[in-house]
């Protein structure tokens, strides 16, 4: 999905990181959200504390930090210019969801299982939809030529979130319902009646 990191310092990094989210998952899992300590993660991906907090700022944020934002807004850099905007975000989205690996693809379903189950996750993910929408803004704004917080450019960004979380809101897990491949297919189906102007007959 990404270039793997080419430092040595950027590959320990990554796997520090990658350590503390694997280890704090498990915890979560195996003994609940709220009674896993920051301090259990640490012990557990055998760093210290501080280091936990280097990579994360909290506890929640090992759930809600998204590696994918920075990689979908590449995705949609990299459509060509005359591709128009929530096109090259649907392309974007294709390209990023429907090629992931069976092992980030299992990490995600773990990730929106604990969304379901721990309501103040679920809570503030929804609040981080603002960060979202300023980054769809932004990229919609690079590909028209308009600034950000043009009254246009806010609007296509508001709906194409809006889109996103009808159809795949945090935590819609729920029961036997687990989250599919094709929930993506529908995200992107989303996408394209949007571009469509929402035809409804």
């Amino acid at each position: 999905m990404t270039s793997p990191p080419t430092s040595l310092r950027e590959r320990k990094k990554a796997k520090t990181r990658a350590a503390i989210r694997e280890h704090a998952m498990r915890l979560f899992e195996e003994q609940g959200y709220a009674s896993t300590t920051v301090d259990q993660i640490a012990e557990a991906a055998e760093v210290s504390p501080s280091t936990f907090f280097r990579y994360f700022p909290a506890k929640e944020d090992v759930i809600l930090v998204d590696d994918y934002d920075p990689i979908l807004v590449e995705a949609v850099r990299a459509q060509p210019p005359e591709v128009p905007p929530i096109e090259a975000i649907r392309r974007a989205m294709r390209d990023v969801f429907l090629t992931m690996s069976p092992e980030v693809w299992e990490s995600e379903r773990r990730r929106q299982k604990l969304f379901a189950e721990v309501p103040e996750l679920r809570s503030r993910a929804l609040n981080q939809m603002a960060e979202a929408l300023d980054l769809i803004c932004d990229v919609i704004a690079e590909r028209t030529g308009l600034a950000a917080g043009d009254l246009r450019v806010r609007a296509m960004g508001g709906a194409v979130a809006g889109v996103v979380l009808a159809i795949l809101p945090p935590g819609r897990m729920t029961g036997n319902s687990t989250l599919e491949r094709g929930d993506f297919d529908r995200l992107l189906d989303g996408l394209d009646l949007l571009q469509r102007g929402l035809p409804l007959v």
